[in-house]
């Protein structure tokens, strides 16, 4: 989908568009897609994630900005945010039923 655009960065594995979001309207990004399969989910309709404040390291990796890890998993830890928001999704399904 918008994997290798221009408009697509890469922390810790995750995509997401250079604000930072897994969702994005402003650049028409959304690497739900992507990110799931690469974290071995089947892709649903989920909340998308947003990185947390992150800088470049002078090999151009993205870090956290708190812990200033390129491997942060506290900040990076995309499977468990995914798995989050996939049982929230869930619930809401269930919700509407």
């Amino acid at each position: 989908m918008s994997e290798g655009s221009a408009t697509s960065i890469e922390i810790n594995d995750a995509l997401f568009c250079t604000h930072f979001k897994e969702v994005c309207t402003t650049c028409s990004f959304d690497g739900r897609e992507e990110n799931d399969a690469f974290f071995g989910f089947d892709p649903i309709d989920r909340e998308g994630l947003e990185a947390p404040a992150s800088s470049t390291n002078k090999e151009g990796v993205y870090q956290c900005k708190k812990h200033g890890s390129a491997s942060c998993t506290q900040c990076y830890g995309w499977k468990k945010q995914i798995t989050r928001a996939r049982t929230a999704a869930k619930k809401a399904g269930k919700k509407s039923s």
